[in-house]
């Protein structure tokens, strides 16, 4: 029985992933609506961006991954701006036994997607504590933005290279 175990590949250590911490670093809300005294019953038409911000701390193996949103609302139909919404939501990250080469993908798609359930639950109460329908943000698929950014940039890298 020692010898079956003896021969038996070694694995590597499993990534582990631990939240430490999460906070709203920055937010605004501007009920534009409430502040013009326009009607409650239109129909909004809602925008949302979304960018994502990563980094190390100065402690070992602890990292920061932010989700950064702008929501705009506008009247359907029209362009009178009902409210924006803007937010810098962060959780800090204990990250172990995640490869070098794959940390940044990690950090920006994993990390994101575990406090993403709360930052929608604080857009959430913030509209309707705002007075509007609470707006229940679609799930967000991390691993396209992600690509989408690498494919950004380098596009930008190689506009860069031929001018």
């Amino acid at each position: 029985m020692a010898e079956e175990e003896a021969t038996q590949p070694t694995q590597a250590a499993q990534p582990q992933m631990r939240i430490l911490g999460q906070f709203i670093r920055d937010m605004s809300f501007e009920n534009i609506m409430a502040q013009k005294g326009a009607p409650t019953d239109v129909q909004p038409d809602v925008q949302v961006q979304v960018n994502l911000d990563a980094k190390k701390r100065s402690a070992e193996n602890q990292y920061e991954s932010a989700i950064k949103l702008q929501v705009t609302s506008k009247a359907k139909g029209g362009d009178a701006t009902l409210f924006l919404l803007e937010i810098d939501y962060v959780g800090i990250f204990h990250v172990e036994n995640v490869p070098e080469d794959q940390m940044h993908p990690f950090l920006l798609i994993e990390c994101p997607r575990m406090i993403f359930p709360f930052l929608r639950r604080v857009v959430s109460d913030v509209t309707r504590d705002g007075g509007f329908p609470p707006l229940n943000l679609e799930n967000i698929d991390f691993v396209a933005l992600y690509r989408n950014e690498i494919a950004r940039r380098q596009a930008e890298n190689t506009q860069k290279a031929d001018a």
